[in-house]
């Protein structure tokens, strides 16, 4: 246990000392090790250790949060003060009894980054950045990063909770550059999981800077897509990330609670193509967004957001519980102790449909296929985005062709997910970091091979 029982109780106690109808205290003790790979060598290997605690108060939905690395008592009590004055001046003496829950782990790690050799390590880094370099002549420069994570975290708050969890992440991640004469194009691949080292039995290092390399290639020799609007077909995996952003972002009680968001006032309606099922689960075992409990100590779930169409449900927090009046969902999440939680997205995905993958592809007389996407912005007020597409083809007379580059997905999340008119079979998640309201952390975004009827596509 991060903190004693009767010290956690004490600072709830100081906490809602003036007024306060809810405390929490959040302890965190985090270490991260990355290696780095850069220009045909290790470039740099960094360890870094992090413990803090903080601590909200609510009073109806105003919240006070503060936070500190002053572990000792009177730090701690310091702090909880500091919330207690930012709520209200009453002074209330109330005792707080905290009973601990254990709830099992379903994801299970064999093998704790922090047992393995360094050597090792690098050697795993090493296998998939000079892979990437031997793939063609073209491949001018490759970088590389293994990222490893073991965070240990514990809630307590007013109703009585004292729970803790503990996360390891794994990720390798290559970006590799093409060159020929004085054009220059990148590619990227970059898998992780909610495990140890023991991801690499799964997932092959040489695999990781294959891909990279090969989408640099690919875009190297690529002509650049005339803009315009067309049929798009966007690939499983990282495609997900236009949902994420385009709508997922707009579920979210950070947005809806306060009336800002698109999807406000649409439970029950229909806001999707009826082929079109999607869920929030932060359940599934070992997946990069998943853990046990969330940052607010709540069991993650698997929220239908959207069923055949409709609007089934919203991402809720805690602070969202108060503003909306609906339950949790156990997605209040944060980056770090340093941070007031929220709620978003854990494992954010689009379910099998009932096409078959090959007859998207041949239903396009002309088209664009999405093999790969990349970054993006979107507004969650009006759902608007523009995405990059990371790699990209020509679909024609329901064949794929000619690579493109130089492509963008421009729309509104409520009218793409009205226009995906088929949806594959081929269901893949794939890992990113999202940063949103709250900082940056780990989520899964996904989908089968999907099909947007009509969509804006920037180009030249």
């Amino acid at each position: 246990m991060l903190l004693s029982k009767n010290l956690l109780g004490d600072i709830l106690a100081r906490a809602v000392s003036t007024g306060a109808d809810f405390a929490e205290v959040f302890a965190e003790n985090t270490r991260t090790n990355s290696i780095s790979y850069l220009d045909k060598k290790i470039e740099k290997i960094q360890d870094n250790v992090y413990s803090g605690v903080g601590i909200r108060a609510f009073l109806g939905t105003r919240t006070a949060y503060a936070c500190t690395t002053d572990l000792s008592r009177e730090g701690l009590l310091r702090c909880a003060s500091d919330v207690a004055d930012a709520i209200g001046t009453a002074r209330i003496e109330k005792t707080v009894h905290l009973l601990g829950r254990i709830l099992p782990n379903v994801h299970p790690v064999l093998c704790l980054p922090g047992d393995t050799q360094l050597q090792d390590r690098i050697a795993i880094l090493k296998r998939g950045c000079e892979t990437a370099y031997a793939h063609d002549g073209c491949i001018s420069q490759v970088s590389g990063t293994l990222l490893s994570v073991d965070r240990t975290f514990l809630v307590a708050n007013t109703e009585s909770l004292l729970t803790q969890d503990r996360k390891v992440r794994t990720r390798l991640a290559i970006s590799a550059v093409a060159s020929l004469k004085d054009e220059k194009q990148t590619g990227f691949f970059g898998p992780g999981a909610g495990m140890g080292m023991e991801f690499f039995d799964r997932v092959r290092p040489e695999s990781v800077g294959e891909r990279a390399a090969a989408q640099a290639l690919t875009n190297l020799r690529a002509d650049y897509i005339k803009a315009g609007q067309m049929t798009v077909a966007i690939e499983n995996g990282f495609g997900g990330v236009i949902f994420h952003e385009a709508c997922g972002h707009s579920l979210e009680a950070t947005s809806v609670g306060i009336g800002a968001s698109q999807m406000c006032g649409k439970l029950g309606q229909k806001i999707a193509n009826e082929k079109v099922s999607a869920v929030d689960d932060g359940t599934i075992p070992n997946a990069w967004g998943s853990q046990n409990i969330d940052d607010e100590g709540m069991p993650m779930t698997r929220n239908l957001l959207i069923e055949n169409g409709i609007l089934k449900n919203y991402m809720v927090d805690r602070l969202g519980e108060r503003r909306m009046h609906m339950p949790r969902t156990g997605c209040g999440r944060r980056e770090s102790y340093a941070y007031e939680p929220t709620s978003r997205m854990t494992n954010t995905f689009i379910l099998n449909g009932p096409d078959k993958n090959e007859d998207i592809i041949k239903s396009i007389e002309y088209g664009l296929y999405c093999r790969s996407m990349g970054g993006g912005s979107v507004e969650p007020l009006t759902g608007a985005f523009n995405f990059a597409v990371a790699e990209g083809y020509i679909v024609r007379n329901g064949e794929i062709c000619e690579p493109v580059r130089g492509a963008s997905l421009i729309g509104t999340g409520s009218q793409i997910l009205q226009d995906i008119d088929m949806v594959g079979q081929n269901l893949e998640r794939a890992q990113g970091m999202c940063g949103s309201s709250r900082g940056s952390i780990p989520t899964d975004v996904g989908q089968p091979l999907i099909r947007v009827a009509k969509i804006t596509v920037g180009g030249r």
